[in-house]
């Protein structure tokens, strides 16, 4: 008889991953803030403090602190841990049992948390084949601008009736409220993982990457950048050699290395200072030369712009391109940062924050100026 591995204590295993509980001090801190009507910044490792939202200049309310696996059962691919907890150290935790966070999170020199990765809904280059961190949350515990604790969600992937609030939380900045805890399904790691080199054009490598992309092969990343597309594979390694057999290409053996400094932005390409612009547009897109030098990232979908342009300029085209664009990092970040909403969407965003934060003391005006 084949035994199951059982599901691990963390209490037994990983004792030191669970003191950190700080949700009371957290409660007992928003309420100071509410009954004074004091609006207040909510910060874990601070990784993103100056990234992809507006400043945001208030009270810092510091849940860094507030860390810890509270669960993690390996045979039904779900871990539970507190927002502050760093991604480091869950990734530790999974890599024991070979398992991911398949969405390939931005660690940010290992202190990025699991709460900012969640509010800022940040993915790194497997999102367009295993889905974002939205697509994994299952369940959150989070403190609303009312003190109140409230849970979402669960342990299971599930159908939701009305506002899936756990997700709700993906890409909110903390505005609707102070993440606690949040469940997440993960994944096996690949067994073997490729990377392809081709010397092609930007518009050649955007249909290229659309035609590999619509092929059931094990594609998990696909980038160009100055003249040269990237093209990883990661899976069984019967199907990734197959592949690379069929595919051709030059092999990268350092391909790993270059993944990473994606995922980190920590190529040549984000060395610059200046105003950072990320499009999020129709994979198919034509390829805007006028605005410099252009990295394209997740098949097409993701791309990454420098430079001071007109606003209206940059929204226009996302517009043309089927898509989106926001401010991600420098620039001014007093005024909008993001494409703006129809009455209709600003409408329901006001509602919401209403609900959740009717006195507006939880990160006020970090989505926009006016939420």
């Amino acid at each position: 008889m084949e035994h199951s591995k059982p599901d691990i204590n963390m209490n037994d295993q990983h004792g030191s991953l669970q003191t950190g509980d700080l949700s009371e001090h957290s409660i007992a801190a928003l309420q100071q803030a509410r009954e004074t009507s004091t609006p207040v910044c909510i910060r874990g490792g601070g990784s993103k403090q100056h990234l992809i939202g507006r400043n945001c200049d208030f009270t810092m309310l510091d849940v860094s602190e507030h860390t810890g696996i509270v669960d993690y059962q390996p045979q039904e691919l779900v871990i539970t841990a507190r927002a502050g907890t760093p991604l480091v150290d869950i990734l530790a935790i999974l890599d024991a049992e070979g398992q991911t966070l398949s969405f390939e999170p931005p660690l940010f020199n290992g202190i990025a948390t699991l709460g900012g990765t969640l509010a800022c809904n940040l993915s790194g280059p497997a999102r367009p084949w295993n889905g974002s961190i939205r697509d994994m949350v299952l369940g959150v515990q989070l403190i609303n601008g009312k003190c109140e604790r409230l849970n979402f969600g669960g342990k299971v992937i599930k159908n939701v009736a009305g506002y899936d609030v756990s997700r709700l939380q993906a890409g909110a900045l903390g505005t609707l409220g102070v993440l606690c805890e949040v469940s997440l399904k993960v994944l096996p790691r690949a067994e073997k993982t490729v990377t392809l080199c081709y010397d092609m054009s930007a518009q050649e490598a955007v249909r290229h990457m659309n035609q590999r992309a619509g092929q059931p092969k094990p594609l998990s990343g696909a980038f160009w950048l100055n003249g040269q597309l990237h093209l990883r594979l990661s899976g069984a390694a019967s199907a990734v050699d197959s592949t690379v057999v069929q595919w051709g290409g030059d092999i990268l053996e350092s391909g790993d290395i270059l993944w990473e400094q994606l995922r980190e932005m920590t190529l040549p390409f984000f060395k610059d200072t200046g105003a950072l612009w990320r499009f999020s547009v129709q994979s198919s897109a034509k390829v805007r030369l006028d605005f410099g030098t252009t990295l394209i990232d997740w098949c097409g979908a993701q791309r990454w712009v420098h430079g001071e342009h007109p606003g209206e300029a940059l929204q226009q085209a996302a517009v043309e391109a089927g898509g989106h664009v926001s401010l991600f990092q420098g620039g001014d970040r007093n005024t909008e940062v993001r494409s703006p909403l129809t009455s209709v969407e600003q409408g329901l965003q006001q509602r919401l924050k209403k609900s959740f934060d009717p006195d507006g003391i939880l990160n006020p005006g970090r989505l926009y100026s006016w939420l």
